[in-house]
């Protein structure tokens, strides 16, 4: 499955939210981020096809079990990432927003060694 590096940033921010409120909606998603309610519809439709999250007829968002891997998976890079930029010497802010960046394009293998690198787990 491959979706974009827009597809990821939406499964990433659902994942994030399910962490901080009981039910995450398309509206949820709009106000975390200050994307355009057409473009969270349209990115929810996305993912859906993919079979990445449901929505029920309520509007609420899961992750399916597949989008909660993929979700976790971007979320720890980005985690990992930070951490090791800062730990650098990157500002928080640009360690962060660096990181947002590369999560999405860098190797397992890369990312792996990174980690051993850093002896970030």
């Amino acid at each position: 499955m491959n979706i974009h590096e827009s597809g990821e940033m939406y499964l990433e921010n659902i994942y994030v939210l399910r962490k901080q409120m009981s039910e995450v909606r398309s509206i949820d998603i709009v106000n975390h981020t200050g994307y355009s309610k057409p473009s969270i519809s349209r990115a929810i439709g996305l993912l859906k096809e993919e079979g990445l999250i449901l929505v029920d007829k309520k509007g609420y968002i899961t992750l399916t079990e597949t989008g909660e891997a993929r979700a976790k998976k971007i979320y720890e890079r980005h985690e990992m990432l930070t951490e090791f930029f800062v730990s650098i010497g990157v500002s928080e802010e640009t360690a962060s927003a660096d990181a947002c960046k590369i999560e999405h394009v860098i190797s397992d293998e890369t990312f792996e060694a990174i980690k051993r690198h850093a002896n970030i787990e």
